[in-house]
C-alpha cells in the first residue's frame, strides 16, 4: 500500500461556471442516460437523490492487480471506505472519458493508459452513514496504470494494488463504497478482456 501526495496543473474544467467559489454543478439525466438539466452537487445526491451522470475506472497494473483507493477521511460522502481506482462526475458538458482521465490526474497523480469504455450501470445505493444518495447513470472505465501512484491527500487516504483473491479477503474485513460491488461486477467483462489471465 502506498500514500504519496500529487500535484497536477490546472485543467478547462478546473474551475467550472467561472470561479473556484462557484458551486460544482452535475448533469441531470433520464433513464436514457439523456442530459435533462443540472442540479448542485449535494443537492443531487440529498434523498431521494435526482439521476445524475458519473464515471468509475478501474485501472489493472502489467500483473492484472487492480489499483484500489481508499477514500480520505475528510470527504463528506463515504469517507474512509475502499472503493475502485477512482470514480466522480462530470462537469455539465463534459464527456464522461476526458472527465475520467482527468480525475485520475487530479487524484493519483497517474496518466491511464489505454483507457476504454466500459459500459454503463445504473443504481440507487444509499450510504448507510451519510444518509446520502447514489442515484447514478455510470459510465465505466477500464485502463492500465504502470508505476507508483502519487495520490492527493486531500482525495485519498491510502491506495493498494490487489488480484482478485486479495480483494475477496479485503471485502470480508474492511469497508467499501455501497457502489464498488456494482460498478465491479458490471466492468469485469472489460477488466478480464484488458489483461488476460488476470481472473477478473
Amino acid at each position: 500500500m502506498t500514500t504519496s501526495p500529487a500535484t497536477t496543473g490546472p485543467t478547462a474544467f478546473s474551475a467550472p461556471d467561472g470561479g473556484a467559489d462557484q458551486p460544482i454543478m452535475l448533469e441531470l439525466v433520464d433513464e436514457d442516460g439523456v442530459t435533462i438539466g443540472t442540479a448542485e452537487k449535494l443537492s443531487a445526491h440529498r434523498a431521494p437523490g435526482r439521476l445524475h451522470r458519473a464515471f468509475s475506472v478501474f485501472l489493472l497494473d502489467d500483473r492484472g492487480r487492480m489499483l484500489l483507493q481508499r477514500r480520505a477521511l475528510g470527504k463528506y460522502h463515504s469517507p474512509g471506505v475502499w472503493s475502485n481506482t477512482c470514480c466522480g462526475h462530470p462537469y455539465p458538458g463534459e464527456p464522461p472519458f476526458a472527465a475520467a482521465a482527468r480525475r485520475v490526474g487530479e487524484e493519483l497523480g497517474a496518466a491511464p493508459a489505454l483507457m476504454r469504455e466500459a459500459g454503463t450501470v445504473r443504481y440507487n445505493h444509499r450510504d448507510p452513514d451519510s444518509e446520502l444518495v447514489e442515484q447514478e447513470y455510470n459510465h465505466l472505465f477500464v485502463g492500465l496504470v504502470a508505476g507508483e501512484p502519487r495520490p492527493d491527500p486531500d482525495e485519498i487516504a491510502e491506495t493498494a494494488f490487489v488480484d482478485p483473491a486479495e480483494l475477496e479477503r479485503m471485502m470480508g474485513d474492511r469497508p467499501f463504497s455501497v457502489w464498488f460491488p456494482t460498478v465491479l461486477d458490471a466492468a469485469r467483462p472489460a477488466l478480464r478482456a484488458l489483461v488476460e489471465g488476470s481472473g477478473w
